[in-house]
């Protein structure tokens, strides 16, 4: 399917960046991000019909050594996970049914900080702890991707990016929820 075909039945695409998060409740939406390093962990409850996607930068705000880092909270995986469970939960998830699906983590560049694995092994931690159940990982290689994802029926298409389609404009980072329209 091109990028650019809509799926029957989709009347809204919700794009997110680093460091956001969206949760929905509405069939005919689709959320969609572009990662390279970063991660994006998808989950619902398969349920209720709700579900979400994150878009984090790094796992936690701590170097390799464990030295704090400072900045803004939401590029870190440790704080959007929180966010968009507690945001599942308020809507009336049940923490016992949620499933998830992880993408991304590549290393683009060899990177000697092996970012997108550190992603990729801070997601599987995390979500292991809670009891998450990982119904789908698509981690790690040398390029990136671009991901669609409907919330509430878990459907997800992961298209593989070309190095050239990875230049994506920088943009200043800001935790926000993104508010469907």
């Amino acid at each position: 399917m091109p990028s650019d075909a809509r799926p029957r039945g989709v009347l809204r695409r919700i794009s997110i960046s680093q460091g956001e998060y969206v949760v929905l409740d509405d069939p005919n939406a689709v959320i969609t991000t572009v990662l390279g390093s970063c991660v994006s962990t998808c989950i619902r409850d398969p349920k209720l019909g709700v579900g979400g996607m994150n878009h984090f930068v790094l796992p936690e705000p701590k170097a390799l050594g464990g030295a704090p880092l400072g900045g803004d909270l939401s590029r870190y995986g440790l704080h959007l996970m929180k966010q968009l469970i507690d945001d599942l939960l308020m809507r009336g998830a049940d923490m016992r049914r949620l499933e998830a699906k992880i993408y991304g983590g590549a290393s683009p560049c060899n990177s000697y900080y092996n970012v997108g694995e550190r992603n990729a092994s801070f997601a599987f931690g995390f979500l292991a702890e809670r009891r998450i159940t990982v119904v789908e990982a698509r981690l790690g290689g040398s390029s990136g991707c671009k991901l669609d994802y409907w919330p509430v029926s878990g459907k997800a298409i992961y298209m593989p990016l070309r190095p050239e389609k990875m230049m994506i404009p920088p943009k200043a980072i800001q935790m926000k929820r993104v508010l469907p329209f």
